[in-house]
């Protein structure tokens, strides 16, 4: 079994949608087509592909079940992160009952099968970043509290490595630790994935590298080239 991971699919096949991405630049040209090249060359009916976050633009579930089943045609289990666009994400006994190749993480994590289980959240802007108000607070301490719930979720079952999986990236833009890093290191998480963020200008402001022990990781579509990126659990 392999382990991938992708962020920020922003599908819109819903015809109701009509979200192109390529109007962002050319990074986003055909990028579900590059996507699905991809994919479905390098990932078999054995391996799990973790999607962080932002997967449809649809405002409702009905309007993300294309992209949904999109997803549900590329090979391999897929675990998904909810992202800040994914409004369509309620009900979450309702979407784990859409699929039997779809795992949808919220409080909880996934086991891969051999020790290693996946932990994440949406994750939200933390503090000490540009516009942090009142009300971010309450999300990103709410969104704290979901990651920590996954994190002793996987505990409770004795992993032996565990992959945390954001949304947003674990710190403001000064690379400061936060809420999210503090929890990471505290279970004993050493690689931490997470997307959001685009562009050149925008890529700077996500930490990547060591921080306390934990090595993180952008995996943004674009940032990506609209490839899988592989996860090794043991380097």
């Amino acid at each position: 079994m392999r382990l991938f991971i992708i962020g920020d699919t922003h599908l819109s096949n819903d015809p109701r949608i009509g979200k192109p991405m390529d109007i962002f630049g050319a990074a986003w040209n055909d990028h579900q087509e590059r996507l699905q090249q991809d994919w479905d060359a390098c990932v078999s009916e054995e391996d799990t592909v973790i999607v962080a976050g932002d997967i449809s633009w649809g405002m409702r579930l009905d309007e993300a079940m294309a992209d949904l089943n999109w997803l549900h045609e590329r090979p391999g289990t897929k675990v998904l992160i909810k992202g800040n666009h994914d409004l369509w994400w309620t009900g979450i006994t309702k979407l784990n009952q859409l699929f039997p190749d779809m795992r949808f993480l919220q409080n909880s994590c996934y086991d891969c099968g051999d020790g290693t289980y996946i932990c994440g959240s949406r994750g939200w802007i933390c503090p000490g970043a540009e516009g942090f108000e009142a009300a971010d607070e309450v999300v990103y301490n709410r969104e704290s509290l979901r990651l920590r719930a996954s994190l002793e979720a996987a505990a409770a079952r004795q992993a032996e490595t565990i992959i945390g999986v954001l949304h947003y990236p674990p710190t403001n833009d000064k690379f400061q630790p936060s809420a999210f890093t503090s929890l990471f290191e505290e279970f004993g998480v050493r690689r931490v994935y997470y997307g959001h963020l685009h562009g050149r200008e925008a890529y700077r402001k996500g930490i990547r590298g060591n921080l306390n022990g934990v090595t993180y990781d952008l995996v943004s579509l674009d940032y990506l080239s609209c490839r899988l990126k592989e996860i090794t659990v043991t380097d």
